[in-house]
């Protein structure tokens, strides 16, 4: 048994009706996610945690509110700019997708580089993804979380143990990962939902 094989949903298995992202799969795969965290055993990684649990939870309490019209995410962000109100949900689920595009970075540089850290590989992630939207106040304290990752053994002892099976596993999941976050990112930008965001 293994940590993938503990997941509800993996980001490769988020059905995709019409070329779209189905919101619940979606949810459920991202709080799989945040489950990873735990694996570092450092309370450091709680500010990455909690800061993407309350995306999560701004997304999700505008899905339950109305889960036939945000069935997708993209219907989800149509429906808000419809709404004309202020975009909650849509500026969680840009957050949150930041968040997933940073570890889904790291996670990329993980495997590409068997013999760097994972302190090397997320403080890398984070300079070339998330470094830019925060202000000098936040920076030091995500800076601070990447230096209490975990021993690369470490981590992946907690992973599973056929090291192999983790190995072929964290591959396909990061690959669904890096899929789904340039399908939402594109959407993003196709209409510049983020703006002001």
């Amino acid at each position: 048994m293994t940590f993938f094989d503990e997941m509800k949903t993996t980001f490769k298995d988020i059905p995709r009706p019409e070329g779209e992202i189905s919101t619940l799969e979606f949810l459920e795969a991202s709080e799989s996610l945040v489950k990873l965290f735990d694996l570092f055993g450092s309370s450091a990684f709680s500010v990455v945690q909690n800061d993407m649990k309350g995306n999560i939870n701004k997304v999700s309490t505008k899905f339950l509110s109305d889960p036939i019209n945000c069935n997708t995410l993209q219907k989800l962000i149509l429906l808000e700019i419809k709404e004309n109100g202020k975009k909650v949900a849509t500026q969680g689920l840009l957050w949150l997708c930041r968040g997933l595009q940073f570890t889904a970075n790291a996670m990329r540089k993980c495997i590409d580089n068997k013999d760097w850290e994972l302190s090397k590989c997320f403080e890398k992630s984070y300079s070339e993804t998330l470094t830019k939207y925060h202000s000098m106040l936040i920076r030091p304290v995500f800076k601070l979380a990447m230096k209490a990752c975990p021993y690369r053994k470490d981590l992946f002892v907690k992973l599973g143990d056929d090291l192999n099976k983790v190995n072929e596993q964290l591959e396909d999941w990061v690959a669904g990962l890096e899929e789904i976050v340039d399908v939402i990112m594109k959407f993003f930008e196709s209409g510049n939902y983020g703006k002001g965001l």
